[in-house]
C-alpha cells in the first residue's frame, strides 16, 4: 500500500512541470492573462504616483504594499508573450514585440529589477530615493510602451 501511494505521489510530482509548461489553454487565454497582469501593474503604479504627486494622502504602509505588489506582478506578463499565436490574439501589442522578443523580454526583466529598487526605496522612507526609483520605473515602462504598444 505504501509503495503504491509513494509511486502515485512520485508520478504526480514529476508531471507538475509538464502541466506548468502549458498554463495557458490557448493564445487568447495568454493575451487575457498578460492584459490582466498589466492592469495590476497600472493600478499599483498609479496609486504610488498619486501619493508622490500629493493627489492622495501619502501613506507609507500603503506605498509599501503597492511596491511589494509591483515586485511580483512585473514578473507575470512576459511568458504570455511567448505562447504560439499570441501575436494574433489582439490587444495593443505591436508586431515588433515578436520580431524583437529577446530585447522585449530583457525590458521586462529590467522593469522587474526597477520594481525591486522601488520596493527598497519604499522601505527606506526617503522620499527623494522613492521619487528617483519611481521615476526610473516609470521611464522604463513608458519607453517600452513607446516602442511596443499601439
Amino acid at each position: 500500500m505504501k509503495k503504491a501511494l509513494f509511486a502515485g505521489l512520485a508520478t504526480l510530482v514529476m508531471s507538475l512541470p509538464l502541466s506548468a509548461a502549458t498554463a495557458f489553454t490557448d493564445a487568447t487565454d495568454a493575451v487575457k492573462y498578460r492584459q490582466a497582469a498589466f492592469q495590476l501593474i497600472r493600478h499599483n503604479m498609479g496609486d504610488i504616483n498619486d501619493m508622490i504627486k500629493g493627489d492622495v494622502a501619502f501613506d507609507p504602509e500603503r506605498l509599501q504594499k503597492r511596491a511589494d505588489a509591483l515586485v511580483l506582478v512585473t514578473t507575470l506578463p512576459w511568458e504570455a508573450f511567448q505562447v504560439a499565436g499570441t501575436e494574433q490574439g489582439g490587444g495593443d501589442a505591436k508586431a515588433d514585440i515578436w520580431k524583437n522578443i529577446d530585447e522585449f523580454l530583457l525590458r521586462g526583466e529590467k522593469l522587474a529589477a526597477d520594481a525591486t529598487a522601488l520596493q527598497v526605496a519604499a522601505k527606506s522612507g526617503d522620499r527623494n530615493q522613492l521619487r528617483q526609483a519611481f521615476g526610473n520605473f516609470a521611464r522604463n515602462c513608458k519607453a517600452c510602451h513607446d516602442k511596443y504598444k499601439e
